[in-house]
């Protein structure tokens, strides 16, 4: 297997890495307009293969995937070549720039029969499989809201602002764990040194059953954060990201209503204040598990957990947010709700694709 990695900037790099990492594949292409670039990457891995022009990608026929590292905007007419030269493809998150035309490569890798796959790295993390699993148990009993809260002092990004930025971990990963969809959106946000790119915003989602989520993103902090918090009726939950041992804790603590009383006088709150405990998790790196993925979907014929309706899910959110900053903080629905929740498989399975992706 051959394939190509287009931007070697920011993220590219550690692709590359991995997929030479897995030790299968037959040659990694690195493709980017900057010689310095592909200059440092050949230095790095000498049996990387450079080069500038992405035209002379397209048409070899030895190629069998490609991945795009590149500036958001970039990511539908890069994804869109290579789909229509019938390559597979892996987009870096967010997967697009818009509900339309992130449902339109969609439609053309149904079309060629390609895998189409989003780099949603924490959908293949040790630690959100483990709390997916604790939610799945009934640990936490029923799940009242989720706080998330990502921050650091930059990267500033010249095209797009924070929610665009951070926010696709954040709700890539309430997705996975949940399994649902909010229903609407809500945000606001302030732009402190480039007009209309916000460097801080909060997101809220709204979900049909009651559930609500709360998604802070900063390139204004002092600290760098990585944390969520889940609770439940039962227990609560915190994931830290950035702690190196024990990533999450469980917290045998909750607020208990009394069953009945006479008068408002007696009634009162019940407080429970139980143990801690961190659940042992596996030591791996999320993106080599991700891009072992990428390759076996594709050797295989299946359908990759983080597929091109993955995608569009995030960035239908990330749209409406964006248009409730626009409108104040209004509430925005979801785009193409309907299709979004026909096609939610949250069963990590992967099937196998007997006419193309469409078969999902």
């Amino acid at each position: 297997m051959k394939i190509a990695v287009i931007g070697c900037g920011y993220w590219g790099p550690n692709l590359v890495r991995n997929f030479i990492q897995t030790n299968k594949i037959e040659q990694v292409i690195c493709c980017d307009l900057d010689q310095k670039r592909l200059d440092r990457m050949k230095g790095l891995y000498p049996s990387v293969e450079t080069l500038k022009d992405l035209r002379e990608l397209l048409d070899r026929p030895d190629l069998d995937a490609a991945v795009v590292a590149t500036p958001v905007k970039t990511h539908h007419p890069i994804a869109k070549e290579f789909l229509s030269h019938g390559k597979h493809v892996l987009v870096e998150k967010p997967f697009t720039h818009s509900y339309d035309t992130a449902l339109e490569l969609i439609k053309l890798a149904e079309e060629k029969e390609k895998v189409l796959m989003v780099d949603h790295t924490f959908e293949y993390t040790a630690a959100v499989n483990k709390i997916r699993s604790i939610i799945e148990n009934g640990e936490l009993g029923k799940i009242l809201y989720i706080s998330c809260l990502r921050a650091n002092l930059g990267l500033f990004q010249p095209d797009i602002n924070v929610v665009w930025d951070l926010a696709p971990h954040d709700i890539s990963t309430i997705l996975h764990i949940t399994g649902d969809l909010p229903t609407s959106v809500n945000c606001q946000g302030k732009a402190h040194f480039h007009h209309e790119i916000e460097d801080v915003a909060t997101t809220t989602l709204n979900f049909k059953n009651g559930v609500i989520a709360f998604i802070h993103s900063s390139w204004l902090d002092p600290n760098k954060i990585r944390q969520t918090t889940i609770v439940g009726s039962r227990r609560m939950l915190v994931y830290n990201d950035i702690e190196p041992q024990e990533k999450i804790k469980i917290y045998d603590k909750g607020v208990e209503v009394p069953p009945y009383y006479d008068t408002f006088a007696e009634f009162q709150f019940s407080y429970r204040y139980g143990d801690i405990y961190s659940p042992r998790i596996e030591d791996y790196e999320p993106l080599k598990k991700e891009c072992e993925h990428f390759i076996t979907c594709v050797q295989k014929r299946l359908c990759p957990l983080s597929d091109g309706y993955s995608g569009l899910r995030v960035v239908s959110i990330l749209e409406a947010a964006n248009k409730s900053m626009r409108q104040k903080g209004r509430a925005v629905p979801i785009q193409g709700l309907k299709l979004l929740s026909q096609k939610f498989r949250n069963n990590g399975n992967g099937l196998m694709m007997n006419n193309g992706p469409r078969s999902i």
